[in-house]
């Protein structure tokens, strides 16, 4: 009875379990009712330890879920294997021992494979947004401000410039934060003719990002900074109409359009 009301569980993930207490038995002569072999198997069933094997979806070997057997892990594997390409991610399977099973708390199939499918489509949106907002290996992960574009890049205002715009014009309150847009070293921090107060950041491969007009310069030449330090404060400085930033990218000195990466 010890073997197969105790010893064994009904679980799929038990691999054995063990008793913490070691029975003892003793030769008595008594009536069969005074024995209740179902409170003594209730005893021993309480002072049990039971292990557990389950199976952890991994991406990128980060635990996600966790399914019952073998099966059901190669079977989520493969079905996201075919549907996402090893770019977007690494999705693999662990085998993992515990004695809490209520903690780990694994998932039908149905429910885990949703699960890793609603996690490696937003891994597959974040990559894709990334190369969108990249250029020449430089991530612009952050807007330096928002607001109204005012100008855009490539137009000629004649009451405002007699060329091409060379970056784009957004509109903000005077005062308001201008973040860097991508990680870099600041080059330039000062007055620039039409610019009025500017803050110039190099970004490497040849990529930099220019923060004209503002009122206030906070990033100093030299200084590291990371996507979405605040550098400086927007203001009318130099050639301008109104509270605005003007936000540039260069490539190796020329001004490309920096609206695809706003």
């Amino acid at each position: 009875m010890i073997n197969s009301k105790v010893l064994t569980s009904s679980n799929p993930c038990a691999v054995f379990t063990t008793l913490n207490v070691e029975p003892t038995y003793e030769l008595k002569l008594s009536s069969r009712k005074q024995t209740d072999e179902d409170e003594i198997i209730n005893i021993l069933s309480q002072n049990t330890t039971t292990t557990y094997k389950v199976y952890a979806i991994t991406i990128n070997n980060e635990t996600k879920t966790y399914v019952n057997t073998l099966e059901e892990a190669e079977n989520i594997v493969e079905e996201m294997k075919n549907e996402y390409s090893e770019d977007v991610a690494t999705v693999g399977i662990l085998e993992q021992y515990t004695q809490n099973l209520d903690d780990i708390g694994t998932v039908e199939l149905a429910t885990a494979k949703a699960s890793i499918n609603t996690d490696l489509e937003e891994i597959k949106e974040e990559k894709e947004e990334i190369e969108e907002s990249t250029f020449h290996g430089v991530y612009f992960s952050v807007r330096p401000i928002e607001g109204k574009i005012t100008s855009r890049y490539g137009v000629v205002e004649s009451s405002i410039r007699d060329h091409a715009h060379g970056g784009m014009d957004i509109a903000a309150p005077r005062g308001t934060d201008i973040k860097a847009a991508a990680d870099g070293r600041v080059s330039y921090s000062g007055w620039m003719s039409g610019y009025g107060y500017l803050i110039i950041i190099d970004h490497g491969n040849g990529v930099q990002s220019y923060y004209g007009h503002c009122s206030k310069l906070y990033a100093k030449k030299g200084q590291e900074v990371t996507a979405g330090d605040v550098i400086a404060a927007v203001g009318s400085t130099g050639n301008s109409t109104g509270n605005h930033l003007h936000f540039e990218i260069r490539l190796n000195g020329s001004s490309v359009n920096p609206e695809a990466y706003y």
